[in-house]
């Protein structure tokens, strides 16, 4: 447990102190000197070397500031005597400075925090296409008879970092990508930009996740039956490296990084290859990417309904109470009052008035005797019509003709299922023409036996979703086609062989 002392928090005083500005100017420029490899700076190659934010200090300043920071420990100081020319100057006091280590570990955390502020979260597809490479040359490798062990270690480093990198962005991107705060300020005119290159970002990312996720996947599936053997050996590599000590040390230290090898690995495949009933990340990833569209254009249209002009009722009564008060006269203010709310006689509109009344239109509604009005206009904002309710219409002859159509489509549909699943293999290139009928069951039923595979070599087996139909799938040659004819145009790709029957014929 790390215990924070006294001194460790004057580390950071500089930050919240009175001239913050300064002292921040002045490790900035310590912190460019331990990039350059120099070792110690004077107090007028500070001011010369720092931007400033206003106008320059003069040399007291600096040197009062120096000497400040020295006594909070972010830098260390000793007392310059190579410029001593006479007895005055050795007596006056003239100090070098350079970062104290605890400076250092300041400066290092604030630029850290810096970076992790001004860090926009990104779709690499870059990301995608180093990941590829570098698993096509590590199948290279083991293809071997005798594998490099040290090219597959920079391999598997490099494969690691390029990894880590796109997870960490990928993951900010998940987080935030919508931006809507930004949103909720910016004009139209910056909407709509941000809008069209936002959509062909996420269009490029997503057909170059989908285009290399599947080889990524099948080299990663393909690699895990001889990986662990090399990833032992990658281990047993490094813990060369790690301190001596016995045989039982070293074998636990090989253990060990053979173990976080091993997960490594693992976290690699899960992006890509689905575990047990979980989804690879690959296709959260593309899910969360895909939803950022409708989360955008649902901003967008709370910035329009903004600039709108959506009446605001507090604003509304402000702007009335500045006209009451410019009014002139009561006979003005009342003649506002009655075009702002509405007080103006309304009998002539078709209310529920006494036959008896004959109250003209100009009396006010203060003298006016009380009228009845409709519960339905309270509610619905309009009154039931006068006169007789309309006839019931009678549509028997609609709803025969909506039985007759779904009879007649329901037996199309019955007639392709007793054609598709006739109970014998057939190869997808011999099925020959199907009608719409036979097309729209046949896509159904691919659609669901597609959705089973794990990779495209596969052979799938399984029940329809309504328990009526078992379907079998199995690819042929790769280099295979077939075409399938359709009154909506020609339906191509991979040869299958198909089976399918109805489950009522089962024993």
């Amino acid at each position: 447990m790390t215990t924070i002392t006294a001194a460790s928090t004057d580390l950071f005083r500089h930050v919240t102190a009175d001239k913050a500005a300064l002292y921040r100017a002045i490790m900035d420029v310590f912190a460019a000197a331990k990039r350059q490899y120099r070792l110690q700076l004077r107090p007028d190659e500070v001011l010369a070397d720092a931007v400033w934010s206003g106008p320059a200090p003069t040399q007291e300043e600096i040197v009062m500031a120096l000497a400040q920071l020295a006594t909070w420990g972010n830098l260390e100081s000793q007392p310059d005597m190579a410029r001593v020319a006479t007895l005055s100057d050795y007596y006056r006091a003239r100090f070098l400075y350079r970062l104290s280590r605890g400076g250092e570990a300041v400066e290092t955390g604030l630029a850290a925090f810096e970076q992790t502020l001004r860090h926009r979260a990104e779709l690499q597809t870059v990301a995608l296409e180093d990941i590829d490479s570098r698993l096509q040359a590590l199948r290279r490798l083991l293809s071997e008879n005798v594998v490099d062990v040290t090219k597959a270690h920079e391999i598997l480093r490099d494969l690691v970092r390029v990894f880590e990198d796109l997870a960490a962005n990928a993951q900010a991107f998940m987080a935030g990508v919508a931006r809507s705060l930004e949103l909720q300020q910016a004009d139209a005119t910056t909407i709509a930009a941000y809008k069209r290159r936002l959509i062909e970002y996420l269009e490029r990312f997503m057909g170059d996740l989908i285009r290399r996720s599947d080889a990524i996947a099948r080299t990663l599936h393909e690699l895990s039956a001889s990986i662990d053997a090399v990833l032992r050996r990658v281990a047993e590599r490094e813990a060369r490296d790690a301190a001596p000590g016995d045989a039982n040390e070293r074998a636990d230290e090989a253990q060990r990084r053979q173990d976080a090898w091993r997960e490594r690995w693992r976290g690699l495949r899960g992006w890509f290859l689905a575990s047990g009933s979980e989804p690879p990340q690959a296709e959260l990833l593309r899910a969360r990417a895909r939803a950022a569209i409708p989360q955008l254009l649902s901003a967008i249209a709370a910035v329009n309904e903004r600039r709108s002009g959506r009446s605001d009722r507090s604003a509304d009564f402000r702007v009335l109470a500045q006209w009451f008060a410019g009014c002139d006269s009561d006979d003005d203010a009342h003649r506002l009052a009655r075009a702002a709310f509405a007080l103006n006689p309304a009998r002539h509109f078709s209310l529920d008035v006494q036959t008896e009344e004959n109250v003209p239109a100009s009396t006010s509604w203060l003298d006016a005797p009380p009228l009845t009005i409709n519960p339905r206009l309270r509610e619905y904002g309009e009154a039931a019509p006068r006169g007789p309710l309309p006839r019931v219409r009678e549509r028997n002859h609609e709803r025969e003709l909506m039985a007759r159509q779904l009879a007649e489509e329901s037996s199309q549909v019955e007639a392709a299922r007793r054609r598709l699943a006739s109970g014998r293999p057939i190869r997808l290139s011999d099925m020959g023409k199907l009608d719409a009928h036979e097309f729209s069951v046949f896509l159904s039923l691919l659609g669901e036996a597609l959705a089973e595979q794990q990779n495209p070599d596969q052979v799938v087996e399984r029940h329809t979703g309504d328990g009526l139909l078992y379907i079998r799938l199995e690819p042929m040659a790769r280099d295979s086609r077939a075409q399938l004819h359709t009154p909506a145009g020609v339906f191509s790709g991979r040869d299958h062989m198909l089976t399918i029957r109805s489950t009522q014929e089962d024993p």
